[in-house]
Protein backbone atom coordinates (compact mmCIF):
# COMPACT_ATOMS: atom_id res chain seq x y z
CA UNK A 1 0.00 0.00 0.00
CA UNK A 2 2.46 2.47 1.19
CA UNK A 3 5.08 1.51 -1.94
CA UNK A 4 1.78 2.30 -4.29
CA UNK A 5 1.18 5.41 -2.40
CA UNK A 6 4.82 6.59 -2.94
CA UNK A 7 4.61 5.87 -6.44
CA UNK A 8 1.39 7.91 -7.24
CA UNK A 9 3.36 10.78 -5.97
CA UNK A 10 6.67 10.00 -7.75
CA UNK A 11 4.70 9.67 -10.73
CA UNK A 12 2.85 13.42 -9.98
CA UNK A 13 5.88 14.86 -8.75
CA UNK A 14 7.37 13.55 -12.92
CA UNK A 15 4.22 14.64 -14.73
CA UNK A 16 4.65 18.26 -12.43
CA UNK A 17 8.25 18.91 -13.81
CA UNK A 18 7.44 17.65 -17.04
CA UNK A 19 4.42 20.13 -17.41
CA UNK A 20 7.34 22.86 -16.08
CA UNK A 21 9.93 22.02 -17.91
CA UNK A 22 7.37 22.62 -21.31
CA UNK A 23 6.38 25.81 -19.88
CA UNK A 24 9.62 27.09 -19.40
CA UNK A 25 10.85 25.86 -22.96
CA UNK A 26 7.82 27.83 -24.71
CA UNK A 27 8.51 30.81 -22.45
CA UNK A 28 12.41 30.79 -23.92
CA UNK A 29 11.48 30.10 -27.34
CA UNK A 30 8.69 33.06 -27.28
CA UNK A 31 11.22 35.50 -25.63
CA UNK A 32 14.47 34.37 -28.28
CA UNK A 33 12.10 35.11 -31.27
CA UNK A 34 11.17 38.12 -29.74
CA UNK A 35 14.50 39.55 -27.95
CA UNK A 36 17.05 37.51 -29.36
CA UNK A 37 19.40 35.21 -27.97
CA UNK A 38 21.60 37.29 -25.70
CA UNK A 39 19.23 39.24 -25.11
CA UNK A 40 17.19 36.59 -23.12
CA UNK A 41 18.37 35.71 -19.67
CA UNK A 42 17.27 32.52 -17.54
CA UNK A 43 16.03 35.25 -14.90
CA UNK A 44 13.52 36.78 -18.00
CA UNK A 45 12.40 33.13 -18.89
CA UNK A 46 11.99 32.30 -15.66
CA UNK A 47 9.76 35.56 -14.46
CA UNK A 48 7.61 34.72 -18.14
CA UNK A 49 7.32 31.46 -17.54
CA UNK A 50 5.80 31.53 -13.96
CA UNK A 51 8.00 29.47 -12.67
CA UNK A 52 10.91 30.39 -9.57
CA UNK A 53 14.73 31.13 -10.81
CA UNK A 54 15.41 27.99 -8.64
CA UNK A 55 13.22 25.51 -10.34
CA UNK A 56 14.57 27.06 -13.70
CA UNK A 57 18.20 26.61 -12.54
CA UNK A 58 17.38 23.20 -11.44
CA UNK A 59 16.67 22.07 -14.89
CA UNK A 60 18.49 24.23 -17.10
CA UNK A 61 22.09 25.23 -15.46
CA UNK A 62 23.13 27.93 -18.43
CA UNK A 63 21.09 29.26 -21.57
CA UNK A 64 23.47 26.52 -23.78
CA UNK A 65 21.67 23.58 -21.72
CA UNK A 66 18.10 25.24 -22.20
CA UNK A 67 19.01 25.67 -26.09
CA UNK A 68 19.94 22.27 -26.25
CA UNK A 69 16.66 20.66 -24.59
CA UNK A 70 14.91 22.71 -27.11
CA UNK A 71 16.75 21.15 -30.06
CA UNK A 72 16.68 17.40 -28.32
CA UNK A 73 12.97 17.57 -27.66
CA UNK A 74 12.19 19.48 -31.34
CA UNK A 75 13.72 16.44 -32.93
CA UNK A 76 13.22 13.14 -30.29
CA UNK A 77 11.33 10.32 -31.68
CA UNK A 78 9.95 7.89 -29.51
CA UNK A 79 11.96 4.71 -28.50
CA UNK A 80 10.15 1.79 -30.27
CA UNK A 81 10.60 4.10 -33.93
CA UNK A 82 13.78 2.13 -34.74
CA UNK A 83 14.94 2.09 -38.00
CA UNK A 84 13.12 -0.58 -40.52
CA UNK A 85 14.87 -3.48 -41.20
CA UNK A 86 16.10 -3.98 -44.94
CA UNK A 87 14.68 -5.79 -47.23
CA UNK A 88 11.34 -3.50 -48.56
CA UNK A 89 13.18 -0.08 -49.13
CA UNK A 90 9.72 1.16 -50.57
CA UNK A 91 8.30 0.15 -47.30
CA UNK A 92 11.21 1.56 -45.26
CA UNK A 93 11.89 4.83 -47.41
CA UNK A 94 8.16 5.42 -46.27
CA UNK A 95 8.56 4.86 -42.83
CA UNK A 96 11.41 6.91 -42.85
CA UNK A 97 10.23 9.57 -45.03
CA UNK A 98 6.96 10.28 -43.08
CA UNK A 99 8.69 10.33 -40.02
CA UNK A 100 11.10 12.58 -40.89
CA UNK A 101 7.70 15.20 -42.75
CA UNK A 102 5.86 14.42 -39.15
CA UNK A 103 9.24 16.30 -37.30
CA UNK A 104 9.59 19.06 -39.50
CA UNK A 105 5.53 20.20 -39.15
CA UNK A 106 6.39 19.96 -35.23
CA UNK A 107 5.14 23.61 -34.10
CA UNK A 108 8.45 24.39 -32.09
CA UNK A 109 10.37 22.97 -35.15
CA UNK A 110 10.20 25.98 -37.60
CA UNK A 111 10.63 28.48 -34.50
CA UNK A 112 13.78 26.84 -34.21
CA UNK A 113 15.05 27.11 -37.24
CA UNK A 114 14.23 30.78 -37.30
CA UNK A 115 16.03 31.28 -33.75
CA UNK A 116 19.65 29.72 -35.37
CA UNK A 117 18.72 31.60 -38.52
CA UNK A 118 18.85 35.17 -36.93
CA UNK A 119 21.29 34.11 -34.35
CA UNK A 120 23.95 32.68 -36.74
CA UNK A 121 26.50 36.01 -36.97
CA UNK A 122 26.74 36.02 -33.19
CA UNK A 123 26.48 32.85 -32.13
CA UNK A 124 27.32 29.96 -34.71
CA UNK A 125 27.51 27.63 -32.20
CA UNK A 126 23.39 27.50 -31.75
CA UNK A 127 24.06 26.51 -35.68
CA UNK A 128 26.26 23.80 -34.39
CA UNK A 129 24.56 22.19 -31.70
CA UNK A 130 21.09 22.18 -34.44
CA UNK A 131 23.18 20.10 -37.12
CA UNK A 132 24.96 17.45 -34.71
CA UNK A 133 22.57 17.39 -32.02
CA UNK A 134 19.08 17.95 -34.12
CA UNK A 135 19.17 16.83 -38.06
CA UNK A 136 22.44 14.88 -37.67
CA UNK A 137 21.41 12.06 -35.59
CA UNK A 138 18.26 11.48 -38.05
CA UNK A 139 20.04 12.09 -41.23
CA UNK A 140 22.60 9.31 -40.20
CA UNK A 141 19.89 7.47 -39.76
CA UNK A 142 18.81 7.29 -43.26
CA UNK A 143 21.99 6.88 -44.27
CA UNK A 144 22.22 4.22 -42.32
CA UNK A 145 19.27 2.54 -43.56
CA UNK A 146 20.33 3.22 -47.14
CA UNK A 147 23.85 1.47 -46.45
CA UNK A 148 22.05 -1.67 -44.86
CA UNK A 149 19.75 -1.75 -48.32
CA UNK A 150 22.55 -1.34 -50.37
CA UNK A 151 24.58 -4.39 -48.65
CA UNK A 152 21.53 -6.37 -48.88
CA UNK A 153 21.48 -5.76 -52.53
CA UNK A 154 17.55 -4.37 -52.72
CA UNK A 155 19.60 -0.95 -54.35
CA UNK A 156 22.92 0.31 -55.67
CA UNK A 157 23.89 2.86 -54.17
CA UNK A 158 27.86 4.35 -54.84
CA UNK A 159 26.94 7.41 -52.98
CA UNK A 160 25.23 6.78 -49.81
CA UNK A 161 25.45 10.24 -47.89
CA UNK A 162 24.15 12.01 -51.27
CA UNK A 163 21.01 9.70 -51.64
CA UNK A 164 19.61 10.43 -48.18
CA UNK A 165 20.49 14.08 -48.48
CA UNK A 166 18.61 13.87 -51.85
CA UNK A 167 15.51 11.95 -50.56
CA UNK A 168 15.14 14.06 -47.44
CA UNK A 169 15.70 17.43 -49.48
CA UNK A 170 12.43 16.29 -51.61
CA UNK A 171 10.58 16.19 -48.50
CA UNK A 172 11.95 19.21 -46.43
CA UNK A 173 11.90 21.67 -49.52
CA UNK A 174 8.53 21.27 -50.23
CA UNK A 175 6.87 20.78 -46.56
CA UNK A 176 9.49 22.66 -44.01
CA UNK A 177 11.64 25.59 -46.11
CA UNK A 178 8.97 27.20 -47.39
CA UNK A 179 7.17 28.18 -43.63
CA UNK A 180 10.74 30.12 -43.21
CA UNK A 181 10.00 32.36 -46.02
CA UNK A 182 6.38 32.34 -47.57
CA UNK A 183 4.06 33.96 -44.99
CA UNK A 184 0.75 31.67 -44.27
CA UNK A 185 2.55 28.48 -45.96
CA UNK A 186 0.77 25.57 -44.68
CA UNK A 187 0.71 21.91 -46.14
CA UNK A 188 -2.31 19.71 -45.34
CA UNK A 189 -1.84 16.06 -43.85
CA UNK A 190 -3.08 14.78 -47.60
CA UNK A 191 -0.54 16.53 -49.13
CA UNK A 192 2.22 15.87 -46.93
CA UNK A 193 1.40 11.97 -47.71
CA UNK A 194 1.72 12.70 -51.44
CA UNK A 195 4.71 14.35 -51.06
CA UNK A 196 6.58 11.37 -49.09
CA UNK A 197 5.48 9.06 -51.35
CA UNK A 198 6.52 10.91 -54.13
CA UNK A 199 10.15 10.70 -52.74
CA UNK A 200 9.86 7.78 -52.30
CA UNK A 201 8.81 6.87 -55.46
CA UNK A 202 11.74 8.65 -56.87
CA UNK A 203 14.20 7.03 -55.41
CA UNK A 204 12.86 3.30 -55.57
CA UNK A 205 13.17 4.47 -59.13
CA UNK A 206 16.50 5.63 -59.47
CA UNK A 207 18.19 2.79 -56.73
CA UNK A 208 16.28 -0.03 -56.64
CA UNK A 209 17.52 -3.21 -58.22
CA UNK A 210 14.88 -5.43 -58.53
CA UNK A 211 11.79 -2.64 -59.15
CA UNK A 212 10.81 -2.45 -56.01
CA UNK A 213 7.04 -1.99 -55.34
CA UNK A 214 5.72 1.97 -54.14
CA UNK A 215 4.62 2.49 -51.30
CA UNK A 216 1.13 1.59 -50.05
CA UNK A 217 1.25 4.65 -47.48
CA UNK A 218 1.69 3.66 -43.38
Amino acid sequence: MLWAMSRGVSTYHQRIAQEKRSVILEAATALFLQLGYDRTSLARIAEHSGVSRATLFKQFPSKAALFDAMITESWSIDDEETAPPAGEVAHGLSVLGHRYAALLCRPRMTDLFRIVIAELPRFPELADAQFVRGKMPYFESVRAYLLAEHEAGTVRIDDVELAATQFLGMISNYVFWPTLLVPGWEVGAERVAEVVDEAVRTAVARYSTAGSPAPTGD
